[in-house]
């Protein structure tokens, strides 16, 4: 599934560009694609992240803030805080994805793009979401998305 792997480091940069400079996720999505010839489904499963993410930010920050004890969502580095966004987006909205598919993922692409300590930070905040989830960890439970 590297294309998915693909399309989550897509989403990162957007996300990333967004939390720096917030703009209408459509049209970032838009100006991030220019001249970039990428695989249709790499496409819209990471649009889908990018707009499932800024449209549910309220109530993935909050959650994020009820996990990562004693960090307030400022103080959670902006690649660590867009990667677990983007997994707990899928946790909570992609049932065709089991929840330790998109926490192995997210470990992976914080240790790429993140600090020394972010794949153990990232780890520990989806995992703690991880065993309040309704559905079992590795199992999918739902329609498949892109």
């Amino acid at each position: 599934m590297a294309k998915r792997r693909d399309a989550r480091e897509y989403a990162l940069h957007m996300l990333f560009q967004l939390d720096f400079n917030p703009a209408d996720a459509e049209k970032t999505l838009e100006e991030f694609w220019v001249g970039k010839d990428l695989d249709p489904k790499v496409k819209a499963f990471a649009g889908e992240l990018v707009l499932g993410v800024a449209r549910d930010m309220e109530r993935i920050d909050r959650l994020i803030e009820k996990y990562a004890t004693h960090w307030s969502i400022k103080r959670i580095g902006a690649v660590d805080r867009n990667v677990i966004r983007m997994a707990l987006f899928e946790m909570l909205e992609r049932g065709d994805i089991p929840p330790i598919v998109s926490i192995n993922e997210a470990i992976e692409i914080a240790k790429k793009y993140g600090s020394e300590e972010s794949g153990k930070f990232v780890n520990g905040v989806l995992d703690c979401a991880k065993n309040e989830l309704t559905r079992p960890a590795r199992e999918a439970t739902g329609a498949a998305g892109p």
